[in-house]
């Protein structure tokens, strides 16, 4: 009896120390996901850290190429046409490379997605290669960063950062030819979204005397809408329509004043001020 209870202690302590042990892991994975344009651009990668080391010319050698990041390969993932280095790159899923150097990195859109050294990198499956020149930081960067930065509606850029240097790569995207189709369809149908139409048309510089018919037939569709008539205001400013502008923001703000929108009687405030 006591040789079958000692066999059972020893397997169950077995099984004890077999137990899967958690850690944190050296070098932090972190996945990011940027909206822009119509779409999205997602990113994961994993961030060495410095821990006293020197990374540029280092643990980063020069000449050579890079798998951003540490552990598995970094990953871009586009989920519409975008245009990098003057090249258009289709939505999908692609490999970030670099190739660093003191003065300039290349950083190269691959197809491959398993490279995590140099040996495994193959040249002929580059999507396009940009030089980015390095820019020198004041404040030391302990863990490797790469974000989205200066995120306009067709344009951004994807920084790097690590030690003291940092590179950018410029990403665009064509949201003008895909909004102004959607809009050419839209409008022919019913329930027109006048207001949005026009408030494009407005942002981008387009036919402000169009944007204004848009914002006249979004007013008619809802009567009560002081922020269309701010905007219709804002409209009749830009086409030099001064007296018409005051006249429709007054009522904007007199509309906002009932609704209790402070925001907006501040807004056309500032706007009737300003056109006097």
């Amino acid at each position: 009896m006591k040789k079958i209870l000692t066999i059972i202690a020893i397997v169950a302590g077995n099984f004890i120390y077999a137990q899967t042990l958690v850690t944190p892991q050296p070098s932090t994975t972190q996945t990011l996901k940027q909206n822009f344009g119509l779409s999205a651009i997602e990113l994961s990668y994993s961030r060495p850290n410095l821990k006293g080391r020197k990374a540029m010319g280092d643990l980063v050698p020069f000449g050579k190429v890079w798998r951003t990041g540490a552990n598995n390969a970094t990953v871009l993932t586009f989920g519409d046409d975008v245009t990098i280095g003057g090249k258009k790159v289709p939505a999908g899923k692609y490999g970030l490379l670099s190739i660093p150097d003191k003065d300039n990195w290349t950083l190269i859109i691959t197809k491959q997605l398993d490279v995590t050294s140099p040996a495994a990198y193959k040249e002929e499956n580059d999507v396009v290669r940009v030089s980015a020149k390095t820019m020198s930081l004041r404040d030391k960067v302990e863990t490797f960063t790469i974000d989205f930065a200066n995120v306009k509606s067709n344009t951004c850029d994807l920084n790097l950062a690590w030690e003291n240097t940092a590179v950018a790569l410029p990403i665009s995207t064509d949201v003008d030819t895909k909004i102004m189709a959607q809009i050419s369809n839209i409008m022919t149908k019913d329930n027109l979204p006048y207001f949005n139409a026009a408030m494009y048309y407005m942002e981008t510089g387009k036919d402000l005397n169009q944007a204004l018919t848009w914002l006249n037939k979004a007013a008619d569709q809802n009567p009560t809408a002081y922020w269309v008539l701010h905007q219709k205001a804002n409209c009749l400013a830009k086409l030099g329509k001064k007296q018409d502008a005051i006249a429709t923001a007054t009522k904007s703000m007199e509309m906002a004043t009932t609704a209790k929108n402070g925001d907006y009687v501040k807004l056309n405030e500032d706007l009737i001020k300003s056109l006097k």
